[in-house]
């Protein structure tokens, strides 16, 4: 994920609170998955979304799970840089 002003930001604003609660959980936050079922309709979505084929609910869907990857992304992001301070 490429670090934009968005991320950066985002990124300032959260980190010290990240930094309280990841210290001790950072391996478990790094190897988050998605449950299958999930990551199949995001899938879904996500070729409806490429073919122009998405209603207005999905359009919906799809943008709220864009937005949770993004979140899950920067979490996964700081938890690395925290577990590789505390080596």
């Amino acid at each position: 994920m490429a670090i934009t002003p968005e991320t950066s930001a985002f990124d300032r604003g959260v980190v010290p609170l990240l930094q309280m609660v990841l210290p001790d959980r950072a391996q478990l936050v790094i190897d988050f998955q998605a449950e299958p079922s999930l990551r199949a309709r995001i899938e879904e979505l996500a070729e409806k979304s490429t073919e122009g084929e998405l209603t207005e609910e999905e359009q919906a869907e799809y943008a709220g799970y864009v937005r949770a990857n993004k979140f899950v992304s920067i979490l996964k992001r700081q938890a690395e840089r925290l577990r590789h301070v505390g080596t």
